[in-house]
Formats: structure tokens, C-alpha cells, sequence
């Protein structure tokens, strides 16, 4: 009622007559371009941007992170505390301290007018509790031993930990219990691949958000139309249009074209190129630059003996001058980045080891592990053999692509090979990645959410393997013991002046070891066109896309 009131008012405002009004032109469709596509569409399985961002406007969490960083309810009435009763304390049948957390749905419709209940949830819970399903993060089934309801529109977990965001259920989110189940009990290890989500993306009945997907042309695009059964304010727009170009060049041009509104900030341009393009354009679009919780990095495949000792990794970051990478690429808008953590966090370390640019230190690093200057240019060890791996990112990204040519020099003059080999995102996540069958390192970014825990990133139990249906996102194949207590410790903390300690020893250690190497903190950058407002970046892994009724065209 008050988005149609502001049109109304609209009509009369200073400046505009009825005939104006009259003249501009409808806008019933909005043309979005990203640079990736959806390795798969099911919302439990894989955590992608490129799925996040797309099902931002099919599907609604039961809770989320907004612009402003506090946790909220999207699918629920309001949020879980101690305080309202809504979580309580209590002693688990073994004997340990657990927490009942009770949500109560919002009234919400799946695409073919069925409600959305807590069968809905019960079966999410379900094929979540049986590992060989492959649903992550898997600690988050694991913790949730019991399931009830006693209401269609109200569900209880008990889990058998106390956690500080207990009252959040991130990734863990309903599915369409009467056409899903079914599918999953006939073959829960093919699930993934048999689910409707994956055969039927087009079936209204999957989708609950203010848009369902109506089409889809793999590897190209999708097409939402609005869910004529969604309960809640109105989106703007009778379609949207998901665009995807891999080469970023070819999406800029599309964008210049007119054949695309807009470009995500999310996942589309790279910063330096929509720089470059409001130096030329400025007057034709609308741009904002958003710094959050992207980080780029690189993965390293602990698994490969050349980069299993860790001084080989540390001269591989002291070796990468990436002040300097950021200057030349980015005009300085992106921030270095020690870790994971990002200097907005409240679990951010400022005593992180930061490894500066000093080729000399790397070379001594190098020497101390054996590894001498080979005929070619490339050290050796003593067996003969080179120190020489693949560097892989998404193909098409030209941002990515010269960042794998800068390091690949720099790595070259301490003697290091670097061989480029790259894919399109859609095989380098969906199987390269997540399957972990890179043999060297991997570029390209995690998006987190505030004071995330890095479990599924760096805990030896969240390494993908064939018996957990390749969930979990521990891709480098990281073990210590260390910290995987720390890891287990931090979520238990509820007060968060105790937790600082426990963030601070965690980032320390996986600074020093470096399983991954840090990059910078990457600042997300938006094209909008003149006529859009309503747009919020987040800057964290829950996008815009999730407010879309937040959205009006002019």
C-alpha cells in the first residue's frame, strides 16, 4: 500500500505533469548481467555466488544478513533469542549443553500456491542428516539431532551445541517436501543430480520468493517471472532476465549496447573495468563501489608434495607484491588482505601476520627447503624435481587472468613456474574446485557472512571426499589440529569480548601456515541504470537480490 501511494504522489510532484507521466515509458522487465553461471540450482547443495545471487529472488531463508549487517528474519516472524523464549538452554540426552531453537514461518507460498510449512523444513532437515546426500555445511545437520513441530507453521531444532549464532539457519532452507522426498528417498547419493531442482528448474512448485524461475538456457541465462503466490510487497517488474557472459569484456560490451540494464555488482564487472568505464560513460549509468566480505585468494592443493611444506607457500606470498597489484589494477581501491577476516569484522586480528613484498626472504625460504636455482630458471630439489604448478581460475575474467600473469612473473624471478591453465566457472566450481582436482592453486574469491567461523574452509572434518558426496569446502585439504579446536571453540563462546582471543589465535595460525593464499579484500562494483533506485549492496554473501521489492524503476 505504500509503494502505491508513492506512485500516486509521484504523478503530481513539482515539475511533472500528467502528460510527462503519461509519456515515459513502462518498465515491466529488467535485463541483469553476471559472469558466472549456476553450477547447479538446489539451494542446499554448494554454495556458488552466482546461485546465491540468482535464487536472491526465487526463494526466501529463514533468515539472512542484511545491508547493515545484523541478522534478521526473511521467512520467519522474528528472530530466536534467550530473551524472548525463543531459545532455550538445556542439557542434551548425553549430557552435554544444547539449545532448543523454535522459528515460526511467515506466511509463504511455493510457485503452484502451496503453502510453505514445516514439512518443508522437517525433509530439508532430513536428507541434511544423511550425509551421503551431500547437503552443506555438514556441521550444521551434524549439530541438529532432533527436529518437531506442532504446528504447520512452527518448527523446533535441538542441537547439541551452544553457539553465538544460533539463531541464524544460513544455508539451511525448506524444500518442496512433497515433490523432493520422494526423488531423495529412491536414491539419496544421486539426489543431487536427480533432484527436481536440477530436472525441473522451471517448476513453479520449487520456488517461494516474489519471483519463481520460468526458463532457463544452461550456460546462458534464466528468465524469473513474478510468483502470482507470493505473499508480500509487490516487486516492480513483471520479469528479469539473468544474463550470463563469461568474458567480461563481451558483458561490458552488452551493457554499452543496451542489450542488459544492469551488470551485479555481485558477481559481474571487474572493479578496474567499471573504473575505467565511468571514466568513459559516467553519464549513463549510476555506479557505487562497495567494500565487504569478498576475498580474494588462492587455494592451494596441500595434497601436491611441492606445496606441502609451508615455507614454499610463505615464499610464494612474500614473492607476490600485491600493494603493488592493487595500485596498477585497481587504483588502490582493493585492501591487502592478511586472511579471511576482513578489517570491518569484529573477529579481525590488526596483529595478523601480513607477509610484506621481500623477494630476498622468499628465495632464503626456498633455499632453507631445499630447493635450488635449476639450468632452466626453475629450482630443484635434490630428487630433480621442479618447483613448477598449475594456477587456475574462471576463464573469461580479465581482471583474474592478469593478476595469474603478474604472479606468474613475480613468481618466476625467485624460480618458481607458475603454468596458467583456466576454465569456465561453471566446471571450474562445479567440478574442478569442489571435487578438488586442481593440482597447484586455484584463484577466486569466498564471500562470508559477518564474524563467519571458517569451518567449512579450514576444518580437517570439511574436506571434500567421494564417501560425503563432495560436500564441504576445505578445498586445499588443510589438517591441524590446532585449529580445528579453535574452529569447534568459537562458535561455543557466546560473549563476544571472549571471543576476540580465540579469532585472534585462529587467524595467526592459518596466516602462518598458509594453506590458502590471502589477496586483498575485494570492493564489489555496481552498474545501475539511470532509472533503477532501491538497490542495496551488502557486501556480504546474503545479495541484494534477496530485497528485491525493494527495487522501482522511474
Amino acid at each position: 500500500m505504500r509503494h502505491c501511494l508513492a506512485a500516486t504522489l509521484a504523478l503530481f510532484a513539482p515539475g511533472l505533469t500528467l502528460a510527462d507521466a503519461a509519456a515515459q515509458p513502462r518498465r515491466d522487465s529488467l535485463t541483469i548481467g553476471l559472469s558466472q553461471y549456476p553450477g547447479n540450482f538446489h539451494p542446499n547443495i554448494e554454495n556458488m555466488a552466482a546461485k546465491a545471487y540468482l535464487l536472491g529472488f526465487a526463494l526466501r531463508p529463514i533468515t539472512a544478513y542484511d545491508a547493515d549487517w545484523q541478522q534478521g528474519c526473511l521467512a520467519c516472524t522474528r528472530l530466536p533469542s534467550l530473551e524472548n523464549g525463543q531459545a532455550v538452554l538445556e542439557t542434551t540426552p548425553d549430557g552435554r549443553p544444547g539449545i532448543r531453537v523454535t522459528w515460526e514461518l511467515r506466511a509463504l507460498n511455493w510457485g503452484d500456491g502451496t503453502p510453505v510449512t514445516a514439512e518443508d523444513m522437517r525433509f530439508a532437515w532430513e536428507a541434511g542428516r544423511a550425509f551421503e546426500t551431500g547437503f552443506g555445511p555438514a556441521e550444521t545437520y551434524r549439530s541438529a539431532y532432533e527436529f518437531s513441530s506442532d504446528d504447520p507453521r512452527r518448527f523446533t531444532i535441538r542441537f547439541d551445541k551452544v553457539t553465538f549464532d544460533y539463531a541464524g539457519l544460513g544455508q539451511f532452507q525448506p524444500l518442496p517436501a512433497r515433490i523432493e522426498r520422494p526423488r531423495w528417498e529412491a536414491d539419496r547419493a544421486g539426489y543431487r543430480t536427480r533432484s527436481a531442482y536440477e530436472t525441473e528448474t522451471a517448476n513453479p512448485a520449487l520456488w517461494n520468493g516474489p519471483y519463481r524461475i520460468a526458463a532457463v538456457q544452461p550456460g546462458a541465462g534464466v528468465t524469473l517471472e513474478r510468483n502470482a503466490h507470493w505473499i508480500g510487497p509487490a516487486p516492480a517488474f513483471d520479469r528479469i532476465a539473468i544474463r550470463t557472459v563469461e568474458n567480461t569484456a563481451a558483458l561490458e560490451a552488452q551493457l554499452l549496447a543496451g542489450q542488459i540494464d544492469m551488470v551485479a555488482g555481485e558477481l559481474g564487472l571487474p572493479l578496474e573495468q567499471v573504473v575505467a568505464l565511468e571514466r568513459r560513460a559516467g553519464a549513463r549509468f549510476r555506479f557505487a563501489y562497495n567494500p565487504g566480505l569478498t576475498y580474494e585468494h588462492i587455494d592451494l592443493n596441500l595434497d601436491n608434495p611441492l606445496l606441502a611444506d609451508r615455507r614454499v607457500r610463505q615464499a610464494l606470498l612474500l614473492a607476490a607484491d600485491r600493494a603493488q597489484i592493487v595500485a596498477r589494477l585497481y587504483g588502490g581501491r582493493q585492501e591487502v588482505a592478511a586472511g579471511a577476516v576482513h578489517p570491518r569484522d569484529a573477529g579481525y586480528d590488526p596483529d595478523t601476520p601480513a607477509w610484506p613484498f621481500d623477494p630476498a626472504r622468499a628465495a632464503a625460504l626456498l633455499e632453507e627447503a631445499g630447493w635450488r636455482p635449476g639450468p632452466d630458471g626453475v629450482r630443484r630439489n635434490a630428487a630433480g624435481d621442479r618447483l613448477a604448478f598449475e594456477l587456475m581460475t574462471t576463464a573469461g575474467n580479465r581482471s583474474r587472468e592478469q593478476v595469474q600473469q603478474i604472479l606468474a612473473g613475480m613468481w618466476k624471478a625467485i624460480g618458481v613456474e607458475a603454468r596458467i591453465r583456466n576454465e569456465p566457472p561453471r566446471v571450474f566450481f562445479g567440478e574442478t574446485v569442489s571435487r578438488r582436482r586442481f593440482t597447484g592453486g586455484a584463484l577466486f574469491a569466498w564471500v562470508s557472512s559477518p564474524e563467519n567461523v571458517p569451518r567449512s574452509t579450514f576444518h580437517s572434518d570439511e574436506i571434500p571426499r567421494a564417501e560425503r558426496n563432495w560436500s564441504g569446502q576445505n578445498y586445499t585439504g588443510y589438517r591441524d589440529a590446532g585449529v580445528d579446536a579453535l574452529i569447534e571453540a568459537l562458535p561455543l563462546e557466546l560473549d563476544a569480548a571472549k571471543r576476540r582471543p580465540l579469532w585472534a589465535r585462529l587467524q595467526r595460525r592459518i596466516a602462518t601456515d598458509l594453506p590458502a593464499l590471502p589477496l586483498w579484500h575485494r570492493s564489489d562494483a555496481h552498474v545501475w541504470p539511470l532509472w533503477l533506485d532501491g538497490v542495496r549492496p551488502t557486501g556480504h554473501q546474503n545479495y541484494s537480490s534477496l530485497w528485491v521489492t525493494e527495487w522501482r524503476a522511474r
